[in-house]
């Protein structure tokens, strides 16, 4: 076996982790594949006899790239949805765990989380899921968000108390929910601007997780766009993922499309728009009777 194929045998056994980690920090499986492959183009150009631990370069290279991606999308006038983070346990405390391993266990992540995550800098999220979900040591990350490994150590620490910090306004019973999401649909599919914006809170969230990620805020801006679909709303199905409401919609070419609602106070706060759900992994998802 030459020096090229025994590299790519190598990364080939990363790339599970690898896409773990680019889909955690991006949200979506198409960027985090690009991730990947441009940490591969990087290793090709790089002196790899001088890589003294390829799993561990490979995995802040993927981060460093995510990073960049991160830091670009903020200057676009729809941001996107950044994802995951492990809900309660993470491979932070066991540094042998196997890449593979690492892998299954980011894909089992909650919908819930890829909402918090959000609220994150890109350097805190990076730092909080390098180190918690992958056990990459501060050292290892502090070069890639410029930062001392104590200063990286704070990042990481700043963005686990948000994250733990982040849950959810108790809200009333799923019948009550169900009522407020269908009550969004019926406005949607009459066309009704003013009955769309008074189901939604003022600062209502839209974000979408897969194919291009964007976000979508403001009730009017949210109502707009509602309209738009309204023929979707039509043929929409009632589901659940998690314990969240949700409707299916049927898309062109036979696809479909989900969308799961976050209901406080009686008023959309949040919805999260799927529109490729078997490109998200770990997606709970059930439809029920119409």
């Amino acid at each position: 076996m030459d020096g090229h194929e025994f590299l790519a045998e190598r990364f080939e056994a990363n790339r599970p982790r690898l896409r773990a980690v680019a889909q955690r920090m991006l949200g979506s499986t198409g960027e985090a594949e690009d991730a990947v492959q441009e940490a591969w183009i990087r290793l090709g150009r790089s002196d790899s006899r001088a890589i003294g631990n390829l799993d561990g370069w490979l995995t802040t290279v993927v981060g460093r790239v995510c990073l960049d991606m991160l830091r670009s999308r903020r200057s676009r006038p729809e941001a996107p949805l950044d994802i995951g983070a492990p809900e309660e346990s993470t491979p932070g405390d066991r540094p042998g765990t196997d890449p593979e391993q690492q892998a299954l266990l980011a894909d089992s992540v909650g919908l819930a989380m890829l909402v918090v995550l959000e609220t994150l800098d890109p350097a805190e999220r990076l730092a909080f899921v390098l180190h918690d979900m992958f056990a990459v040591p501060f050292d290892e990350i502090a070069p890639v968000v410029d930062r001392t490994p104590a200063a990286a150590r704070q990042l990481a620490s700043r963005a686990r108390r948000r994250v733990r910090g982040a849950e959810p306004v108790a809200d009333p019973g799923l019948s009550r929910r169900r009522e407020v999401v269908d009550a969004f649909l019926a406005a949607a599919r009459d066309g009704d601007f003013d009955a769309l914006v008074a189901v939604l809170d003022p600062d209502v969230v839209v974000r979408s997780v897969t194919g291009t990620p964007s976000l979508v805020r403001g009730a009017e801006a949210v109502a707009r766009r509602a309209m738009m679909f309204a023929p979707f709303a039509r043929s929409s199905q009632p589901a659940l993922v998690g314990d969240r409401p949700a409707v299916l919609s049927a898309l062109d070419g036979g696809k479909f499309s989900v969308l799961v609602f976050t209901i406080e106070r009686g008023r959309v706060v949040e919805m999260l728009a799927i529109d490729d759900p078997a490109g998200l992994p770990g997606l709970d998802l059930v439809v029920l009777d119409a």
